[in-house]
């Protein structure tokens, strides 16, 4: 899990099962209610802590000990009956790779995919981040394969690798899908930290999209005593990708370095004022930095969610999911690709932060006269219901007053005509991001051009930063 997901503090939202039920009988599993072996699971960590063991002590992304954990997870699925294939792709630490595995059978336009990355950071083997979670959807997957279940739908594995570079293996996976093949993900489930050994159980809460499986996933929590919580992860694990294309996201993670409060300890067990892993990040996160219990408890959402997920209907036709983005490249992680505009704007720049992944667009901030735009073409359908454009924005300035001297409006060209669909400025501006939502009904049937556009005066400096842009059709 890549460091900057973890300074959570205030990012935490309490939201824990209010009624607790009596837990599940322990008796033969049923459908939706696998029991996930954690002896096995365990044994995959112990698997990939001898791959680190002999590769330098990690599994970093462009080592050798990556690879070799690719290869591992490659044979066992392949062993199973899994259809792999392996995606390379370039990194500042060299060459890595994601591994995608589906279970060959199932309607191939409803997929029900889950990941978690692979890779570890340089200092460590990366058990729990993220051996744990690979380890977990490994077992899922391959239990599913034994169990003789028939699934309507098409169940879809991905094993990232580059998250602790930036979420790079996942990022390049989404954005390497075709419009049609990204509509044809049903849902994303992303296993981050499963078995921190001081842990809690929180349950992802930043993706409207996502609200169905993330209330399946806190039902089935509770029903088996297990007290949980929110929490707001911002987009900073490898649903990012897919939570910006409006695919419906979910996930469970036990913490990283936030230190565990008395509440949650009282709740949960374990240990307050220490965090929930002392070794993320860091060489003793080995096969011994497991809370096996988390474990378990995890693996078995992971299953029950798989088995669910595998039989629900999602109808016979294939539209888009709820929310589904027309815009391409919305959250500025390719670059400047896909956008027409100015050379500058889109920027990993860390002076200003995004609100998610590494890029973003920063009009103004010149404290000079200038303007700045960044444009892109999208086509509103004559069949949509209620068409908006949102998008994220923060802003900061050196003026003073209430006078408007800096501003950036949000334009729709169509045609010949151009409308500002809102105007913001140096007046009343915040550094906490802060979604803005338009109304583009009147753009229906048409293909339009969205654009962001400052003027900066000649003197003292405002800033506009937008993140997180979409164009959904309601």
């Amino acid at each position: 899990m890549r460091t900057s997901l973890l300074r959570y503090g205030a990012a935490v939202v309490v939201a824990c099962a209010a009624t607790i039920v009596p837990a599940a009988s322990a008796s033969t599993p049923t459908l939706a209610d696998p029991d996930i072996s954690v002896t096995s699971t365990k044994a995959h960590l112990d698997q990939l802590q001898s791959i680190a063991n002999a590769n330098g002590g990690n599994r970093y992304t462009g080592r050798s000990g990556y690879k070799a954990s690719i290869d591992w997870v490659k044979s066992k699925l392949d062993a199973a009956g899994y259809t792999t294939t392996v995606q390379s792709f370039s990194t500042s630490a060299g060459t890595s790779y994601n591994l995608i595995a589906e279970w060959p059978y199932g309607d191939p336009n409803h997929v029900v995919m889950q990941g978690a990355h692979l890779d570890s950071v340089s200092s460590g083997p990366g058990i729990n981040d993220n051996g744990s979670g690979s380890a977990g959807i490994l077992e899922t997957a391959l239990t599913y394969a034994k169990s003789g279940q028939t699934p309507k739908n098409r169940l879809r594995f991905g094993f990232w690798g580059a998250e602790e570079l930036g979420l790079l293996g996942s990022k390049y996976y989404v954005n390497n899908l075709s419009s049609t093949e990204r509509a044809k993900i049903a849902v994303y489930l992303n296993f981050d930290m499963i078995a921190s050994p001081n842990p809690g159980y929180f349950v992802y809460d930043d993706n409207p999209a996502g609200n169905g499986a993330r209330d399946d996933l806190t039902a089935y929590f509770t029903s088996k005593s297990i007290p949980w919580e929110y929490i707001d992860v911002q987009g900073r694990s490898d649903h990012a990708a897919f939570r910006s294309l409006g695919i419906p996201t979910a996930g469970t993670f036990t913490g990283a370095e936030t230190t565990k409060t008395s509440a949650q300890a009282s709740k949960w067990g374990g240990t307050a004022g220490r965090a929930f892993d002392p070794c993320y990040h860091s060489s003793c996160d080995t096969s011994t930095n497991l809370d096996l219990t988390a474990l378990d408890r995890n693996i078995d959402a992971i299953g029950h969610m798989t088995w669910a997920y595998a039989v629900k209907d999602y109808g016979t036709t294939t539209p888009p999911p709820t929310g589904t983005n027309l815009l391409k490249n919305p959250g500025f992680e390719s670059g400047a690709v896909d956008w027409t505009g100015t050379s500058g704007p889109i920027t990993s720049s860390t002076s200003r932060p995004a609100r998610t992944g590494s890029w973003k667009m920063w009009l103004g901030g010149n404290g000079s006269t200038s303007t700045e735009s960044e444009s892109q073409s999208v086509a509103i359908p004559s069949t949509a219901t209620a068409p908006t454009l949102s998008y994220w924005l923060r802003s900061d300035t050196a003026e003073t007053g209430s006078t408007v001297y800096d501003t950036m409006k949000v334009q729709v060209v169509s045609g010949t005509t151009t409308t500002t669909l809102a105007t913001h400025s140096n007046v009343g501006t915040s550094t906490t991001y802060a979604q803005k939502t338009l109304d583009l009904s009147a753009y229906k049937g048409k293909t339009i051009t969205v654009k962001f556009a400052s003027t900066e005066d000649s003197s003292l400096q405002t800033s506009f930063v937008v993140d997180d842009t979409s164009v959904t059709t309601g």
